[in-house]
């Protein structure tokens, strides 16, 4: 890269993972933390975990299309603006309708596809890829690191001490926007940002079909699993609020590890699909394990296994969709697949309060195990599977 492309890159990767650590840090605690306050249920709490994706889904791509007519910064600026006022909210919220309404607000902020869009329209052809890949390495690194400092800001300020790290990391993200990113010429971009005339093709491609289908339901089930967890660690394990990040820095490092013999078999042996159906049944057992189990040694494990396995489909899965379409719908497919993500975002939040308030950890190991059920059909055949549209996907 040219200094001018390192120093757009280098910028844009901070603001992104600003942005996702405040939306982050918030997973490990609202269960704990919002049950305090007024209007606490399952519902409720469950609702506001996942009120962000809602919001997110619908406006991504428009947004990204209005930062094709009016520039990509003044889009930025604007959505870090909104996270702002919503993380505020939050902050100050003394009943749980006020941290929905927040987190919402928070959503409403849907600046990626734009942020992505201005990293192409900085960057050439053939450094664009390897620009992607470390904007993508920040989203990673910034769910590591909320893991541990969520709990350790709530430890010394309650939920509310989170919301307002959240609204300085926003502010702190304008600044580098303002002052750190200079200006550049929208450009048209085949593999970044949607295109409407891409918008049918990409919705019938069966293979672009069910990975979407898949990040929707990793991210339902990643959502609906923070309902469950922090409160596992805190009655099961015995941690206090205040320790849970003790837990959370071992696990996530140990998840490393267990993310290598998947990357190997899919990677390296070319068995996508052997990884992939691997990864769903572990993924399903763990999330059983943590509803059911009362040893502490079972528990550790399947959350190991449950962070291990969450950080491999993370990674593996837009590559996929990255692979499986031709370039011309690159970005479009991009946008239905960041669309899908945060709805799963939001109907895991709200499908598992809900469950959970009506039928308790029963009801929801059901629909754990149904969910992984449906995941693992959906993927069975997913390397036979061929699109006259897209091209086949490589898995085989």
């Amino acid at each position: 890269m040219n200094a001018l492309e390192r120093r757009v890159v280098a910028a844009l990767s901070l603001l992104y993972s600003f942005r996702m650590l405040g939306l982050f840090m918030v997973l490990p605690l609202l269960a704990l933390y919002a049950a305090d306050l007024p209007g606490a249920a399952p519902a409720t709490i469950g609702l506001a975990l996942g009120a962000y994706g809602a919001t997110q889904a619908l406006l991504q791509v428009p947004l990204g299309w209005l930062s094709d007519r009016i520039g990509r910064k003044p889009v930025i600026l604007g959505g870090l603006v909104v996270f702002a006022a919503g993380s505020a909210v939050a902050a100050m919220a003394d009943h749980v309708a006020i941290i929905i309404v927040g987190r919402a607000l928070q959503g409403a902020g849907a600046i990626s596809s734009s942020v992505l869009a201005l990293a192409a329209d900085a960057t050439s052809t053939e450094q664009r890829t390897k620009a992607m890949a470390i904007i993508g390495i920040s989203i990673g690194l910034s769910f590591a690191l909320a893991m541990v400092l969520g709990p350790l800001l709530a430890a010394s300020g309650g939920l509310g001490a989170v919301f307002w790290c959240t609204a300085g990391l926003a502010v702190f993200g304008i600044a580098i926007v303002v002052f750190a990113v200079p200006r550049t010429e929208v450009r048209h971009h085949d593999s970044v940002g949607a295109s409407r005339a891409m918008l049918g093709p990409v919705l019938r491609d069966a293979t672009l079909r069910r990975l979407y289908g898949s990040v929707f339901l990793l991210h339902l089930l990643m959502t609906a699993a923070f309902l469950v967890i922090p409160t596992a660690m805190e009655e099961r394990l015995g941690l206090s609020r205040d320790s849970h990040w003790r837990a959370y820095l071992p696990l996530l490092a140990v998840s490393l590890v267990i993310m290598y013999p998947f990357l190997h078999v899919g990677e390296r042996r070319k068995r996508l699909d052997l990884a992939l159906r691997t990864a769903i049944i572990v993924l399903t057992a763990a999330l059983g394990a943590l509803m059911v189990a009362t040893q502490a040694a079972v528990l550790y494990g399947a959350l190991a296994l449950f962070f291990g396995v969450v950080n491999y489909l993370e990674a593996t899965l837009p590559s996929m969709v990255s692979k499986s379409v031709q370039s011309r719908g690159r970005g479009t497919a991009m946008g239905v697949y960041a669309t899908c993500q945060f709805l799963g975002a939001f109907v895991g939040g709200a499908l598992g309060g809900w469950v959970l308030g009506m039928g308790g950890v029963q009801w929801f190991l059901g629909l754990t195990l149904l969910l992984g059920l449906v995941w693992l059909q959906l993927l069975w055949r997913i390397t036979r599977v061929k699109s006259t549209q897209m091209t086949e996907i490589e898995a085989s």
